[in-house]
């Protein structure tokens, strides 16, 4: 059986005073990323919260990748 590797996205997205995965932004935010995964017939395989720093990543290279072009370049207009 092929084994997958997931890249893992981390982002620094809240105050440090966020720093649980069930603080009211964490669910939030997390809930969103749900939703994104299931336009993309994905799933989040992993998610985390420390610091206001998020971590996570999907199933998806294509969404990984579309998640990094806009941190990268900002949404398209």
């Amino acid at each position: 059986m092929a084994e997958s590797h997931h890249g893992y996205i981390e982002v620094d997205l809240f105050p440090e005073e966020v720093d649980s995965l069930d603080h009211p932004e964490a669910l939030r935010f997390k809930a969103l990323l749900e939703t994104v995964a299931k336009e993309y017939d994905c799933s989040l395989v992993s998610f985390g919260v420390q610091e206001g720093t998020v971590t996570f990543s999907f199933d998806s290279h294509e969404l990984t990748a579309e998640i990094l072009k806009i941190l990268r370049n900002g949404p398209e207009s």
